[in-house]
């Protein structure tokens, strides 16, 4: 079991996997092995007062994979779930193993839509992001990136071409959607 001080016992014997597998065991002389202080277990030369360590609390109700029985002793709370996408990433780890592409491609679909929402949510404050600066299509011109993709094998030239689709795609799309809001309004006031 992880996390517990003492090893469980090997299945096989030293003898037994040499036997089996030629070159099985070359390291084990510990003159051939320099982590080998790190290795051995002495719980009075580190200090360690534990079995198995203290665990961190949980505050919040955490993605688990449906492999693991626990989370971690220790685990990152920097971001947690929230929101919509937050729902889809929870049914991603309860349902689906971490072998399963829908598990990943549900984690992704969680992340598109945070990043829409980040993006709604920027339009509505006040200070929209700005697709031109923040893209680096400036840069262009001036660090002469079009002369450093001709004749070159980089892996981006292959999909230059629907990275402004990409990147100006939902903006456009947004931008026509409020300009026919906009029409709708101004028709419901004239009335």
């Amino acid at each position: 079991m992880p996390y517990t001080a003492q090893k469980p016992a090997p299945r096989e014997t030293s003898d037994d996997l040499r036997a089996r597998i030629p070159g099985w065991g070359v390291d084990l002389d510990p003159a051939d092995r320099p982590a080998v202080p790190r290795e051995r277990y002495a719980p009075e030369a580190t200090g360690a007062h534990w079995d198995f360590p203290d665990r961190q609390p949980e505050l919040h109700p955490r993605e688990r994979s449906i492999e693991h029985g626990m989370l971690p002793p220790v685990f990152g709370t920097v971001a947690p779930l929230h929101g919509v996408s937050g729902m889809v990433r929870r049914f991603a780890y309860a349902r689906f193993s971490e072998g399963r592409a829908a598990h990943w491609l549900l984690l992704v679909a969680g992340d598109r839509i945070d990043a829409a929402g980040a993006h709604v949510s920027s339009l509505l404050s006040g200070r929209p992001d700005n697709p031109i600066t923040e893209t680096g299509i400036l840069s262009e011109r001036r660090r002469h990136g079009w002369s450093s993709r001709m004749g070159s094998t980089r892996v981006d030239t292959h999909h230059a071409w629907i990275d402004p689709i990409i990147v100006a795609g939902p903006w456009i799309v947004g931008g026509w959607i409020a300009l026919k809001l906009a029409g709708k309004v101004v028709r419901a006031v004239r009335r």
